[in-house]
């Protein structure tokens, strides 16, 4: 194979590394360009180019989490990673890790960890990569990502995400909440939360949010069950998708741009958590973004014209 056919065929991997460890679709794909001009710029052929690659994005990826933990300590509001709709890179034998990895949940639960511990968990516990390989990718030695993995695993144990229903389960759940809040069924929404349940959202102060996180089965069934019928009513659709390999949904305006997206985390047949990523920011790259300001303000006209 040429240069580029080696590189496509490794591109999905490349960029299912750098997602984890990032956290952002955008700056994933910058890494794994910047991979590719360091492949191309290269004289010398590498003994394993899937080792070579690997190693690569993750440097460049740690770099650019190092810079973007200062960013993200100003952001304003709670900070979500950008949804990520489906994962390019597939693997049967690692299926299971691969859709826990890249839940909102598990990344958010990534961020507890240093630069390094994040890099190395994620090329072991999750791509299964060799200590040999982690070594050489993080430039540390092989007993000391041994202890950085040790590190990571503790702080992700403490707080791992379960996700107890299969996808199937998952799914039918996900399509009666969505059911119950396009039709503002406040007491059919509140049936399918878990007693504190939270509904957060992640504006970053360029969209209109809530002020804090709604907690409690009762409070969020009423705020949902008022509002999102409101907005069917100005022509905002909901599309059913999975975001981050959990249920979710897209909203997007008359014109089809994207407002907002939710994800649900499933436990226990019920759900524990709604995030909404409303920053459109972190939207450009699921198509062009909508006005949520002009939307919001369309919303309250609704509401006033109706009392």
């Amino acid at each position: 194979m040429s240069k580029v056919e080696e590189f496509e065929e490794l591109r999905p991997l490349l960029f299912s590394i750098a997602y984890r460890i990032l956290s952002s679709v955008g700056e994933a794909e910058d890494a794994v360009q910047e991979t590719w001009l360091r492949f191309d710029a290269s004289a010398t052929k590498p003994t394993s180019t899937k080792a070579f690659l690997s190693a690569t994005v993750t440097r460049i990826s740690i770099d650019v989490l190092r810079s973007a933990r200062v960013r993200r300590e100003e952001y304003v509001g709670p900070w979500f990673p950008e949804p990520l709709l489906s994962d390019p890179y597939q693997n049967p034998a690692r299926s299971a890790e691969l859709a826990d990895s890249v839940s909102m949940a598990a990344l958010l639960l990534l961020e507890r960890l240093s630069p390094l511990e994040r890099a190395v968990f994620v090329m072991r516990e999750v791509f299964a990569f060799g200590f040999d390989e982690i070594a050489a990718a993080v430039g540390r030695s092989e007993a000391a990502c041994r202890q950085l993995l040790v590190r990571a695993r503790r702080h992700m144990e403490a707080g791992r995400p379960r996700f107890g229903a299969d996808p199937q389960e998952r799914q039918e759940l996900a399509t009666r909440f969505f059911d119950a809040l396009k039709d503002g069924d406040v007491g059919g929404l509140q049936e399918l939360l878990a007693a504190d349940v939270q509904f957060v959202g992640d504006g970053g102060g360029k969209a209109p949010q809530l002020a804090k996180a709604l907690v409690g089965a009762e409070n969020v069934a009423r705020v949902l069950g008022t509002v999102f019928p409101w907005l069917i009513r100005i022509d905002v659709t909901c599309e059913p998708h999975e975001v981050n390999g959990q249920p979710g949904a897209i909203f997007r305006d008359r014109d089809g741009k994207v407002l907002h997206t939710l994800a649900l985390d499933v436990l226990d047949g019920q759900i524990q958590t709604i995030r909404a990523v409303i920053n459109p920011d972190k939207l450009g790259h699921i198509g062009p973004v909508a006005d949520a300001w002009a939307i919001d303000r369309k919303l309250k006209q609704a509401r006033r014209r109706s009392n």
